[in-house]
């Protein structure tokens, strides 16, 4: 598993295709979780890099929530609109962990108020952090798709599909 700073050393261009589009789709991403009976569930899901953690906040007590507390794999995809994938896609893998009610989420709280004015300042919410344990991302380039993929600790590799 990676940290957020690990992921962006070792996978320079899944980490930038991933932040450009995560900024493009004003921080939406589809993130998808194990309901109880197995099957997947897709969420959308405006996560956040603060304090060099991926991390998903939200309400308490949401299904999506009690999925990755039943389990706590996931998959993050980008928001992509445009059928001709121009300017890339990315998926992030990991595994959520629930930090406890405490300092680390007033910091987040008021970085998230003075990012985007949301006032979670003083009010209890679930903070869920990510360890990153794969991602890839895709380029239309030349007519070819280009699939890179990382692993913790492995460089980025690209697979061209013709």
């Amino acid at each position: 598993m990676a940290t957020w700073t690990e992921f962006t050393a070792q996978a320079p261009q899944i980490s930038a295709t991933f932040s450009r589009r995560h900024r493009a789709a004003r921080n939406l991403c589809m993130l998808a979780t194990l309901r109880s009976d197995g099957f997947p569930r897709i969420s959308p899901m405006e996560p956040r890099i603060f304090e060099d953690t991926l991390w998903i906040s939200g309400m308490p007590d949401t299904t999506k929530y009690r999925d990755l507390q039943r389990d706590p794999r996931l998959c993050l995809h980008t928001a992509t609109v445009d059928t001709e994938v121009t300017d890339g896609d990315a998926k992030l893998w990991g595994r959520a962990y629930t930090v406890p009610y405490g300092d680390q989420h007033q910091r987040f709280a008021d970085a998230l108020f003075d990012d985007i004015g949301l006032d979670l300042r003083g009010q209890e919410f679930d903070l869920i952090g990510v360890d990153l344990t794969g991602a890839s991302a895709v380029h239309v380039s030349d007519g070819h798709l280009d699939v890179t993929i990382w692993k913790p600790g492995q460089a980025e590799r690209v697979v061209r599909k013709h």
